[in-house]
């Protein structure tokens, strides 16, 4: 039930909810490429991302210097998170 609730407190956010819906247009991005889209500073954006993962909702790839972001099965997990309530 704790990660269910860890889940659902990383979702409470609309600048996470936006990080997820960019991340659905665009299949992948990097952390700056985000934090511009979503007009704040890259140390927050970073928190976010790093937050998002922590649950399981986003991965992350290092290449060079830089970190991209994708989506990781988030939809089917939040479809099984609603069943196990439901």
């Amino acid at each position: 039930m704790r990660e269910l609730e860890r889940f659902f407190k990383a979702l409470a956010n609309r600048r996470r909810l936006a990080i997820i819906r960019y991340l659905g247009q665009n299949k992948q991005a990097a952390v700056g490429d985000i934090a511009a889209h979503l007009r704040l500073s890259f140390s927050a954006t970073s928190r976010h991302l790093s937050l998002l993962a922590s649950v399981g909702l986003v991965e992350n790839e290092q290449r060079g210097l830089q970190v991209y972001y994708s989506l990781s099965g988030a939809q089917q997990r939040l479809l099984s998170a609603l069943k196990s309530i439901f």
